[in-house]
């Protein structure tokens, strides 16, 4: 995916530091499955590789959301859609716990949103968000 896909949102305030095991992990839809599967065959991904979603800092308003194809590292949560991996960093996943990625198609474009139940309100700019 050589493009990162940014969406908003404002998050509730979490502790990076906390036991995040009882956090819910990120959701796939049928969509998104079958769009990452797509991308990952054209550019070749790994079998050892699967699509990062993580949060880092930049925007407008402190956070951002990341997606990329890597390879897991120490400490991800690894989830698995029909053969899709996920990994979510432990620095991300408080932040982005419970949310759903899809993937949507319209009259402006299309690309992946992030439905994220910790969000109060979305950003200006539509690319980040602050916790």
């Amino acid at each position: 995916m050589s493009q990162e896909v940014r969406e908003t949102a404002v998050v509730e305030a979490v502790s990076p530091d906390a036991d995040n095991s009882a956090l819910p992990d990120v959701i796939l839809t049928p969509k998104a499955i079958e769009m990452v599967r797509k991308m990952a065959a054209k550019e070749a991904i790994g079998a050892d590789q699967g699509l990062r979603v993580a949060v880092v800092g930049g925007g407008c308003s402190g956070f951002q959301y990341q997606l990329n194809f890597d390879a897991h590292k120490k400490g991800d949560r690894i989830v698995e859609f029909d053969g899709v991996r996920v990994f979510v960093d432990d620095f991300s996943l408080p932040y982005i716990a419970g949310t759903t990625l899809d993937y949507v198609e319209g009259l402006h474009g299309a690309g992946f949103r992030f439905d994220n139940p910790r969000a109060n309100r979305t950003c200006g700019c539509g690319s980040s968000f602050s916790a």
